[in-house]
């Protein structure tokens, strides 16, 4: 009875200190690859350039999956899919990872058998006009007609900011993104609401005179966003949210691509866990010890992805504003990696 009692103690013991790949992470090795769900192109977040290549902060992040569950941020595959497919997608287990400005709703989190893994960008609703029409507000709105894209919160939201205002304006709702802007440019109305994120880079890469159009004032809804897993595999969900949070924390700590190796010798303790060197965070995650390393090198920490694909590095030379630091007056925090 002792012996028995005693092997399945160990048992127990070696349970609680094995790392199983569930279901996503074993396909993810299996075919050397993260599956990754962008958009079909918002400027800054998930865009194809013309040399071929899917560049901006979402697709930063699976790449960043790709470099700590892989070793190599090169091994994604991409699939650009509508505002209407995205959930499907995930779903049906035809990608990883969702990353495609997606916000964070109870209704999305606990009624479609997902999971949000970390807010990676603050973002909120607003709207674009041009300025020939001399509107200086929302308020200014009455009889308008708003072009927004269907099955998003910005429709939502639009109704319920223009309801709650008093506000007599019309939207006139679109299937894609792509048609609802292209709509809006081309005349059929006198605005377009989305993320502002968004309307900035639309103003930027698809007006041909940006300074023509200018963004009201008023920022109607909350939409933080972030990337998105399936539920069922415990351990996929744990690497996805701790490697944004390993991006954030050596943004904190001052670690990036071009200070990274001597990063490697640094006396700061903080430096040296998140780093692999004074104790193995990868461990628990099934991860190597090096992992935050590889995604450093390869991709950046947080502020460099967000300079390269948003800030003033890009061509739509966003502030930080909320999505600064914490300790900088913004709202990106990570929780310790101890």
């Amino acid at each position: 009875m002792r012996t028995t009692t005693f092997f399945g103690l160990l048992l127990c013991v070696l349970l609680a200190n094995t790392v199983y790949a569930g279901p996503v992470l074993n396909g993810i090795y299996k075919r050397d690859a993260v599956r990754c769900g962008v958009s079909s192109g918002v400027a800054g977040f998930s865009a194809l350039g013309s040399d071929g290549q899917w560049r901006g902060l979402d697709v930063a992040v699976c790449r960043a999956v790709a470099a700590a569950v892989l070793g190599n941020a090169q091994k994604v595959q991409f699939t650009p899919l509508s505002s209407q497919q995205r959930f499907a997608a995930l779903q049906a287990g035809q990608i990883d990872i969702l990353s495609r400005n997606t916000t964070w709703t109870l209704s999305r989190d606990a009624g479609l058998n997902a999971h949000f893994t970390a807010i990676t960008y603050y973002d909120g609703q607003g709207i674009l006009m041009h300025r020939r029409f001399g509107v200086k507000s929302a308020k200014e709105l009455k009889g308008a007609e708003i072009c927004v894209q269907s099955g998003t919160t910005n429709e939502k939201n639009l109704s319920t900011f223009l309801t709650s205002q008093g506000i007599t304006a019309k939207a006139i709702v679109y299937d894609n993104f792509e048609a609802a802007y292209k709509a809006f440019f081309s005349g059929r109305c006198q605005a377009f609401s989305t993320d502002v994120s968004a309307l900035i880079g639309l103003k930027t890469s698809q007006s041909g005179k940006p300074d023509d159009y200018v963004v009201l004032p008023e920022i109607f809804s909350k939409e933080p966003l972030g990337p998105v897993v399936q539920r069922g595999d415990d351990e996929f969900f744990a690497i996805v949210k701790w490697v944004v949070f390993a991006m954030i924390e050596a943004e904190e700590l001052g670690v990036g691509k071009a200070n990274i190796e001597n990063a490697l010798n640094s006396k700061n303790p903080a430096v040296q866990r998140l780093l692999g060197g004074a104790e193995n965070l990868g461990k628990p995650l099934g991860l190597p010890q090096d992992w935050v390393v590889k995604i450093i090198q390869q991709v950046g920490n947080y502020g460099e992805v967000f300079e390269a694909n948003l800030g003033q590095q890009s061509p739509l030379k966003l502030e930080r504003g909320l999505n600064a630091l914490w300790t900088q007056g913004g709202l990106m925090y990570a929780p310790p990696l101890r």
